[in-house]
């Protein structure tokens, strides 16, 4: 028989805990609840003691991925369901979710819609690490950073250590599922505002934004990055070439800085593929 674990991580949530906690009691009130606290300095603890659910602490943040792998450790379901505890994710949701997995996937993930994003940079970005997601892994990828996600624990385990202690850890995991053949699942859901204000800086965050779409590639198949930049330079050094041969007469430095810069490229996908084949070694 399946035994459900829920993992809240969460810093400085007190009130949303305190709304979403009894929610989740009444609805999995067989379920074990486990919230993560991030450092907080609220009343996080004394709230969860109120409620019943065991509170992990930490004596300062270490990262909403660090508290992802300290709740999944210490999970004793078979089944784990990772939410936000900041109040965006529906509790009667988890049902959908769970019915999905028993359809034979190992991850179903609540794919929010685009009332559902905090706002339109980041709906935009969402947007884009889905297209290079789907376009990597060859399947449809609705929400590549959704928080909302049910999981085999044993399989989830087994990516614990590829997992970042920021706020990458849904990229990561779901590109680790797909290259390691586990089936995904998406179910439509709608996220409602959070309560308390966000975490993420948007200038302070924007190179994590940027270096999400290279742990895409680099977590899937690093050649399907690296080749089309190598074919890119490559091209580069024929076109230059051609253009020099055509008015001078010669071939440049550029040309052959170009094609060298070609094979460099190549040569660092193939490195970065044996790289990413051991990783997945289990």
């Amino acid at each position: 028989m399946n035994r459900l674990s829920i993992i809240l991580p969460a810093k400085n949530e007190a009130p949303a805990l305190a709304a979403l906690l009894p929610r989740l009691r009444t609805e999995h009130p067989d379920a074990e609840i486990i919230v993560v606290d991030d450092g907080s300095t609220d009343d996080t603890r004394s709230i969860c003691k109120c409620s019943g659910v065991e509170c992990l602490s930490s004596p300062y943040s270490m990262g909403n991925g660090a508290a992802i792998k300290r709740g999944a450790r210490a999970a004793t379901g078979n089944i784990l369901v990772f939410m936000d505890g900041d109040g965006q994710h529906e509790p009667a949701d988890i049902a959908r979710l769970l019915e999905k997995l028993e359809q034979g996937y190992e991850m179903v993930v609540g794919a929010r819609d685009w009332g559902s994003q905090a706002g339109i940079g980041r709906g935009l970005a969402n947007t884009l690490y889905n297209w290079l997601a789907t376009r990597m892994t060859g399947h449809p990828v609705a929400d590549l950073t959704s928080g909302f996600r049910a999981v085999r624990a044993d399989k989830f385990r087994e990516f614990i250590h590829l997992l970042p202690n920021g706020f990458s850890y849904p990229t990561t995991s779901t590109m680790a599922f797909f290259r390691s053949a586990y089936p995904v699942a998406y179910v439509p859901i709608k996220a409602a505002q959070r309560i308390g204000k966000s975490h993420i800086r948007p200038l302070r965050d924007g190179i994590r934004f940027l270096l999400i779409i290279f742990k895409i590639a680099t977590l899937y198949s690093p050649l399907k990055l690296f080749v089309p930049a190598s074919a890119v330079f490559f091209l580069l050094g024929c076109i230059n070439y051609a253009w020099t041969f055509i008015h001078d007469g010669r071939l440049t430095n550029m040309s052959t800085l170009m094609w060298s810069a070609a094979v460099i490229v190549f040569l660092i996908g193939l490195v970065s593929e044996q790289i990413t084949n051991l990783a997945y070694r289990k």
